[in-house]
């Protein structure tokens, strides 16, 4: 007899088992915390923020910080990382991504990392950033660049 899950129908989106994902990441900051510190210590503001991400908004400011632990926390905390590293750009329409340069970029590549996925959302007082760190496909290529 079909049980509930049998009935819902639609397409699975399973996780892949094949090596393709190499990570995932997330962190959420508190944008009044954030601001707080910031205020209580303005040399975090340049050890944490690239000089563009240092002229956003409290929110997306602490979306930027959240974007950065989670890069760490996808590529498996390398020793090294920077914030510094890392830095948060967009295309054209406006979709976010990542650049990374340096330690963290060298933990990337000796992961074969080709792509890192990124999504930011902030609301109320809370900011948060999902990475999703993934292997070239199974023929190698690595898609478009921004």
């Amino acid at each position: 007899m079909p049980g509930p899950e049998d009935s819902f129908g639609g397409r699975a989106f399973a996780p892949r088992d094949d090596g393709t994902v190499v990570g995932v990441g997330i962190d959420v900051v508190g944008i009044p915390r954030l601001t707080a510190m910031l205020e209580r210590t303005p040399a975090l503001l340049d050890r944490l923020l690239t000089p563009s991400e240092r002229r956003l908004s409290a929110a997306s400011r602490a979306a930027r910080v959240a974007a950065k632990e989670a890069v760490g926390k996808a590529l498996g905390a390398p020793g090294d990382f920077s914030w510094q590293d890392v830095t948060v750009e967009r295309t054209g329409s406006g979709r976010p991504y990542l650049r990374l340069r340096g330690a963290t970029l060298r933990a990337a590549e000796a992961q074969s990392v080709a792509h890192l996925h990124l999504s930011l959302s902030h609301d109320g007082d809370v900011a948060t950033a999902i990475v999703v760190a993934e292997r070239a496909g199974a023929d190698g290529a690595d898609g478009p660049r921004p």
